[in-house]
């Protein structure tokens, strides 16, 4: 172990480290315990949000009709005063739609 303090990260914000150098050593290993177990819930849920995120789009894929591309959305119109969802994709400078049925399925 060197007898230097150690250099700081460069990411590692001024105010930080200014916080950190006037901090015992017991409390350095609190702060390094809880931001190890902060940046693991992080990633976790940045994890769970991104797998959510591909099951919507799985489950998009599964329900779209063979002549509609993946990068379509749902959308809805109203036509005389009932509401219909459509597939919805640019194909170059045009719009198209494709039926995909009504709102309320009891329409």
């Amino acid at each position: 172990m060197s007898y230097e303090p150690p250099t700081p990260p460069a990411e590692l914000p001024t105010v930080i480290v200014d916080t950190l150098n006037d901090y015992s050593p017991e409390l350095l290993r609190h702060v390094a315990s809880y931001a190890e177990e902060l940046a693991e819930y992080r990633e976790r849920e940045a994890r769970l949000a991104e797998k959510e995120g591909e099951d919507e789009i799985e489950e998009r894929l599964d329900d779209l009709p063979d002549d509609v591309p993946s990068k379509a959305t749902i959308t809805i119109k109203e036509i005389n005063d009932n509401r219909y969802y459509y597939w919805q994709w640019r194909d170059g400078d045009k719009t198209k739609s494709k039926y995909k049925g009504p709102v309320n399925p009891n329409e």
